[in-house]
C-alpha cells in the first residue's frame, strides 16, 4: 500500500479567507457567528450565521464565470488555488491522467436554486439563464477544479449530508493508498445561507437562535456556516521525489451506516465508524491524542458522540482532547469536515489544539476534555475528525503527524 500524505491546503471560511487567518481565529477561539445578512432575513426565525464577510466575487471572477460558478463553486476554486500554490504540484502528462477531484456538498448550487425559484414563482418570470443546471448541479465545483488544474482522472462529487466532506477526503486517500491515483484534490464547499436553505433548516428545530456551545450543558442548537476546504493528497514517494513540504499524513479512513433513523444518530454506528479508522490505520486507540469532534451543539449528536468515544477508548477517553471547531466557524453541512481537517493539521503541525468556545456548563453526559473555551498546547502525534451525518452516514479520518 502506498502512503498519503497532504502537501497543500486552502479555505475560506467564516474566520478567514485563507489557512494563516483561520489558524490565528483557530488559537485566539474566535468566533465567525454574527447577524445573518441576507434577503428577507426579516422573515427567519433563526437570524445568525458563519457566514463568509468581506468577500467581493468580482475580486477573483469575471463576468463570464461568475454566470457560471454558484457561490459554493467559487468558494471551491478559491480555496483549490490556494492549495495547489501551496503544493507547488502541476498536472501534466501522466501524472494528470493518475489525479483527479473527489470533493462533497450537501446543498450544492443552494444559491442558485433560490434565486431562480424567486425569479420564476415570486416575480412571474417564465425564462432562466441557459446555465442555471450546469451552475446548480452538485458536481459544478469538481468539474470546475478539475478543468482549471488539468485533473483529467477519476473525479465526482459525494452528498452524504453533514459527513460529505470526510466521504470524500476518505475515498481521495484510498485511491491513493491503492496506487490507482497519485495524487487527488479532496475536501468541500457550501453556501447554504440563502432564504430558502434557512428557512428549511428551520423546520428540523435543531437550530439555535443566538449561538453554538457544543457539548456544554446548556446548548441550544447548531449554527450554520458556509465557505470551503480544500487539500492536496498525494503519493508519499512522488511528494518527496519533488521536494514538496508535507503537512500530515493520512493513515486511516473507515465509514459506516447507523441503519437506524433518518435523524436521530446512533452511538453503535459512531463508534464502529471510529473503531474501524484505528483498526484500518492500524492504531492502538492510546495513540490517539486529539479528536476534531463532529460536535453540533445539539443534545442528541453531543452525547451520542460522547458516548461513542467513550465505548471505543474505555479508560484512555479521560486522557483524550476532542474539541468542535463548529462553535467558531459554524456547520458547513457538506463542507463542515474539510474545514475541520484544517484544525487537525494545525494540531499536529503547530502543537496547537483547537478550543470549544462558549462553553459555559459542564455536562455529565459529555464527561470529555472538551478544551473548553481557549486553545492549548499540545504535541499530538495522532489524530481523527469525526463526521456523523443525518441518514445515519459516518465517516471518520485518522491522520499522523509527519516527521
Amino acid at each position: 500500500m502506498h502512503r498519503v500524505v497532504i502537501t497543500g491546503a486552502g479555505t475560506i471560511n467564516a474566520l478567514g479567507h485563507d489557512v494563516a487567518t483561520t489558524f490565528e481565529a483557530m488559537r485566539e477561539g474566535r468566533c465567525g457567528i454574527g447577524p445573518l445578512e441576507i434577503r428577507d432575513v426579516d422573515r427567519l426565525a433563526v437570524q445568525i450565521a458563519a457566514q463568509v464577510r468581506g468577500y467581493g466575487e468580482h475580486e477573483h471572477f469575471n463576468r463570464q464565470q461568475i454566470a457560471l460558478f454558484d457561490r459554493f463553486t467559487q468558494f471551491t476554486l478559491l480555496a483549490a488555488r490556494q492549495a495547489m500554490q501551496q503544493s507547488g504540484i502541476e498536472f501534466t502528462g501522466d501524472l494528470a491522467d493518475r489525479s483527479g477531484v473527489i470533493l462533497g456538498t450537501s446543498g450544492g448550487g443552494l444559491s442558485t436554486q433560490d434565486e431562480n425559484y424567486r425569479a420564476v414563482y415570486e416575480e412571474g418570470k417564465n425564462r432562466v439563464h441557459p446555465f442555471i443546471v450546469p451552475k446548480l448541479m452538485n458536481n459544478a465545483a469538481t468539474s470546475h477544479v478539475s478543468m482549471e488544474f488539468n485533473l483529467r482522472g477519476p473525479s465526482f462529487t459525494v452528498a452524504t449530508a453533514c459527513a460529505s466532506s470526510n466521504h470524500a477526503m476518505g475515498l481521495a486517500f484510498q485511491m491513493i493508498r491503492s496506487g490507482m491515483c497519485k495524487a487527488m484534490l479532496t475536501g468541500g464547499s457550501e453556501s447554504m445561507l440563502v432564504f430558502g436553505g434557512v428557512k428549511a433548516w428551520e423546520g428540523l428545530r435543531v437550530m439555535s437562535k443566538d449561538c453554538c456551545r457544543p457539548f456544554s450543558a446548556n446548548r441550544n442548537g447548531m449554527v450554520q456556516g458556509e465557505g470551503a476546504g480544500v487539500f492536496v493528497f498525494e503519493d508519499y514517494d512522488h511528494a518527496k521525489a519533488r521536494g514538496a513540504n508535507i503537512l500530515a499524513e493520512v493513515i486511516g479512513f473507515a465509514m459506516s451506516s447507523d441503519a437506524a433513523d433518518i435523524v436521530m444518530p446512533s452511538k453503535q454506528g459512531a463508534a464502529r465508524a471510529i473503531a474501524g479508522a484505528l483498526r484500518d490505520a492500524q492504531l492502538d486507540k492510546t495513540q490517539v491524542g486529539y479528536i476534531n469532534a463532529h460536535g453540533t451543539g445539539t443534545a442528541a449528536n453531543d452525547k451520542t458522540e460522547s458516548a461513542a468515544v467513550a465505548d471505543v477508548f474505555g479508560a484512555h477517553a479521560d486522557q483524550l482532547m476532542i474539541s468542535s471547531t463548529k462553535s467558531m466557524h459554524g456547520h458547513l453541512i457538506g463542507g463542515t469536515g474539510a474545514v475541520e481537517l484544517l484544525a487537525c493539521i494545525m494540531a499536529l503541525k503547530d502543537g496547537i489544539i483547537a478550543p470549544t468556545i462558549n462553553y459555559e456548563e459542564p455536562d455529565p453526559e459529555c464527561a470529555l476534555d472538551v478544551v473548553p473555551n481557549v486553545a492549548r498546547d499540545a504535541q499530538v502525534d495522532v489524530v481523527l475528525s469525526n463526521a456523523f451525518a443525518f441518514g445515519g452516514l459516518n465517516a471518520v479520518l485518522a491522520l499522523r503527524r509527519f516527521s
